[in-house]
C-alpha cells in the first residue's frame, strides 16, 4: 500500500542539520513579500558584486542544486542512488544569447550524457531549447507560414544541427534525452524538431521525450494525434509529462495580445487532463515512454494504480516518476522504497549563472497553492518524530 505520510522514509537522507535548513528556507519562501524582496536584493547585489556566493550556496543553491559542475555533484548522485533514487543532471544556465554560449551548452549537455552511459544512477539527460537557441529564432519559426531570412534559416539550421548532435550522442549512448517545453508562442517550433529527432532516433525504443505541459487545454488532443503517428510511423514516443510552468505568462500574453488564452480555466481541468493523460499513455505503452514529472500526490498514487491496472512492470524502463531535488521527498523516497522507478532533477552551474532558476523555485514554491505548507508540514512532523 502505498502512503506519502512515512517521514522516515521521506527524510532518511537528512541530517538534523540538513532538516532545519529546509525547514527555515520552505518558511521563508511561505512569504510572498520576503520572496520579493529577496529577488530584488539578490540582482541588486550581484549587480554591485557583493559577496553573497557563499549565503547562496549554504541555502537555496544546496537545497535545490547538485553543485557547480558535474564532478561537483558526484556526492549527490550517489546519495540519491543510495536510496533507489537517479539522477537527471540538468545544466540550468539561462539567458544566454551569443552562437559561442550555445555552443557551450550544447557540449556541457552532451557531457551529462557521456557521464550517464552505463550508469543506472543516471538514468536521462535533459535540455532547454532555449539553452541552446535564441528565443527569437524559435519564435518566428512558430508559424509555419512565416518566411524566415536567409541569416535566421541560418540560425535556425544551427539550432537543428545542435540539438541533432546531442539526440545522436544520447541514441549511440542508449541514453533517453527530455527535450523540455516551454512558452506556447515558441513550443510549435520545439515539438516540430523534437518530431524529427524522434522520428530518426527512436525506432527501437524511445530516447528522445517531448515534453506536455497539461495546464494547455489543447494537449489532451495532441497527445491522441502523436500516438496514432507513432503507430502508423512504427517510431516510439517519448512523453515527460508535467502539468506546466509559464501559467501567468501565457494568461498575461494572451489577454495584452488578444487572443484566447492556451491555459486552462481551472486547476481541476488541468489536473483531471493530466491523469486522464496518464491512463491514455499506459493503454498505448508498447509505442510510447512516460516520465511523469509531478509534485502531486493524487496523480503520483493514480499512476502507481494505472500500472498494476494494466500490468505494466513497475520497474519498466519505459515508465518513471520525477520530482525537484529539494521538493517532494515524501513522493521520491517513499515510490523509490516500493521499488518504482523515480529520479530526481538535479540543476547544477555556476551560482550566478542558475539564478535565475532559484529564483523561479522560489516564486513557484510560493505561488503554488499548498506547495510551501506541505513541505512544511512534513519537516516538522519529521523534526518531531526524531526528537521522541
Amino acid at each position: 500500500m502505498i502512503t506519502f505520510e512515512n517521514t522516515e522514509i521521506a527524510f532518511k537522507s537528512k541530517t538534523d542539520k540538513d532538516l532545519i535548513r529546509a525547514y527555515w528556507l520552505f518558511k521563508i519562501i511561505g512569504y510572498p513579500r520576503v520572496v520579493k524582496f529577496g529577488k530584488w536584493f539578490t540582482e541588486i547585489a550581484l549587480k554591485l558584486n557583493l559577496p553573497i556566493d557563499g549565503i547562496i550556496k549554504k541555502t537555496i543553491f544546496k537545497q535545490f542544486c547538485g553543485g557547480v559542475n558535474i564532478t561537483d555533484c558526484e556526492e549527490k548522485i550517489k546519495e540519491l542512488n543510495d536510496y533507489n533514487i537517479g539522477t537527471i543532471l540538468d545544466y540550468s544556465v539561462e539567458g544566454k544569447t551569443e552562437e559561442v554560449d550555445f555552443e557551450k551548452t550544447t557540449q556541457e549537455i552532451i557531457d551529462t550524457i557521456i557521464k550517464a552511459k552505463n550508469n543506472p544512477a543516471i538514468p536521462f539527460a535533459v535540455f532547454k531549447m532555449t539553452g541552446i537557441a535564441t528565443f527569437e529564432i524559435l519564435e518566428k519559426a512558430n508559424d509555419i507560414n512565416n518566411e524566415l531570412s536567409e541569416e535566421d534559416k541560418k540560425s535556425y539550421f544551427g539550432i537543428i544541427q545542435r540539438v541533432e548532435q546531442i539526440c545522436a550522442k544520447g541514441h549511440e549512448n542508449n541514453v533517453p534525452v527530455f527535450i523540455d517545453a516551454e512558452e506556447s508562442w515558441i513550443q510549435d517550433s520545439i515539438d516540430r524538431i523534437t518530431l524529427s529527432m524522434i522520428m530518426k532516433f527512436n525506432k527501437e525504443r524511445a530516447i528522445v521525450f517531448n515534453t506536455l505541459q497539461m495546464y494547455r487545454h489543447d494537449r489532451i488532443n495532441f497527445l491522441k494525434k502523436i500516438i496514432n503517428e507513432s503507430r502508423n510511423g512504427q517510431y516510439h514516443y517519448g512523453i515527460k509529462l508535467v502539468r506546466g510552468a509559464y501559467m501567468e505568462k501565457e494568461r498575461e500574453r494572451a489577454q495584452l495580445m488578444g487572443y484566447p488564452s492556451p491555459i486552462q480555466a481551472t486547476k481541476e481541468n488541468s489536473d483531471k487532463d493530466y491523469n486522464l493523460a496518464l491512463e491514455i499513455i499506459c493503454q498505448n505503452i508498447d509505442y510510447l515512454a512516460l516520465c511523469a514529472g509531478t509534485h502531486n500526490e493524487d496523480s503520483s498514487l493514480i499512476l502507481s494504480q494505472l500500472i498494476e491496472k494494466y500490468k505494466i512492470d513497475k520497474n519498466s524502463k519505459s515508465m518513471y516518476f520525477a520530482q525537484l531535488l529539494g521538493m517532494s521527498d515524501h513522493i521520491s523516497y517513499n515510490l523509490a522504497a516500493l521499488d518504482y522507478n523515480v529520479a530526481k532533477y538535479v540543476p547544477y552551474g555556476p551560482i550566478k549563472e542558475v539564478l535565475p532558476y532559484l529564483l523561479r523555485r522560489a516564486d513557484e514554491n510560493t505561488s503554488v497553492a499548498g506547495q510551501t505548507g506541505r513541505e512544511l508540514s512534513l519537516l516538522s512532523i519529521e523534526k518531531n518524530r526524531r526528537k521522541k
